[in-house]
């Protein structure tokens, strides 16, 4: 074979690899879209429906630190190589402390308000974070889209604030603070270069031990005094659909796409969690919230250039 057969082929193959790395990562984030939408909706009800959100929120991480612990442990809860700082991050981003502050948002928001003003604005986050922290240039379809997006979150909160719902307004607003947490988090694990696998069990098992002590100084009465199959239904919501698939997903998704495009893909989430609400708790958004969360998953969508970028590149992996 001569030299140009061998760096031709050598080329084909590398063209293949990034096709199906591509392929793995739009896979992965789409999956943990869905995910997110059903936590959303989940959530919700757990909040709504006064379940002890102790016990929801070591369900969400107990069943990740068990299933993964082959991957995690192997590494142990702090990896060498992994300044203490940046997996502080990586844990107060992505565990314990975020359920906490959305679970709490999601006392006061419907699931269409929470779609857009959690995983509708993490892709935000990532675009201003990335602008400050990795000092990226921003093209005129990043600022169109931030401002869009930022005009949607106003359409949403607005209203409340308006009807005099001080507390509920300000209570939605711990949603984008949990979108920002998200965020930093995304920086964060990219710098860790620690595998999804071992990284989602490490945040968890760090996360289990901060909601274990609260879930036992709560008791089991308060749980045990809602009916079984809702408890259950959180078991999987929580544990193994966010928990597992989701944290995961993400994790595989920034390792494949990088951080503003896995980021991107959670723009669908508000469609989809408020989809599921309809049925699931009966809410049916206002429309204004509605045109709010339109104009949001369009701007994030157009500020991160993710989704475009990703077409972009699947395209020339077929050529």
């Amino acid at each position: 074979m001569s030299a140009h057969g061998t760096a031709a082929a050598t080329d084909s193959g590398t063209d293949t690899e990034n096709r199906a790395s591509v392929l793995i990562g739009v896979a992965a984030a789409l999956a943990t879209v869905l995910a997110w939408a059903g936590w959303i909706v989940g959530t919700r009800f757990a909040a709504t429906a006064e379940l002890p959100l102790a016990w929801v929120g070591l369900f969400r991480f107990i069943v990740p630190t068990l299933v993964l612990a082959p991957f995690w442990i192997r590494m142990g809860p702090l990896p060498k190589g992994v300044p203490l700082w940046l997996l502080a991050l990586v844990v107060v981003g992505s565990g314990a402390p975020f359920f906490a502050v959305v679970a709490a948002g999601l006392q006061f928001a419907p699931v269409a308000e929470a779609g857009v003003l959690l995983p509708g604005t993490m892709g935000l986050w990532v675009a201003l974070l990335s602008k400050l922290i990795l000092k990226e240039r921003f093209g005129r379809d990043r600022v169109i889209g931030l401002a869009l997006a930022a005009f949607g979150v106003v359409l949403i909160a607005a209203p409340v604030f308006l009807a005099g719902h001080g507390a509920s307004g300000t209570g939605r607003l711990l949603l984008p603070v949990g979108a920002l947490m998200w965020a930093v988090y995304t920086l964060a694990y990219r710098r860790t270069g620690l595998p999804p696998l071992a990284a989602a069990g490490i945040a968890c098992f760090w996360s289990t031990v901060m909601t274990l002590p609260v879930a036992l100084w709560t008791g089991v009465g308060p749980l045990l005094s809602h009916p079984r199959d809702e408890i259950l239904i959180q078991l999987f919501v929580q544990g193994v659909s966010s928990g597992l698939i989701a944290l995961v997903g993400y994790g595989i998704a920034v390792s494949r796409l990088g951080g503003s495009r896995a980021a991107a893909f959670s723009s669908l989430a508000p469609a989809l969690a408020a989809l599921i609400a309809i049925p699931a708790l009966g809410e049916i958004p206002a429309p204004i919230v509605a045109v709010g969360v339109a104009v949001t998953v369009a701007g994030v969508a157009l500020s991160s250039g993710a989704l475009r970028g990703v077409v972009a590149r699947l395209v020339r992996s077929g050529r």
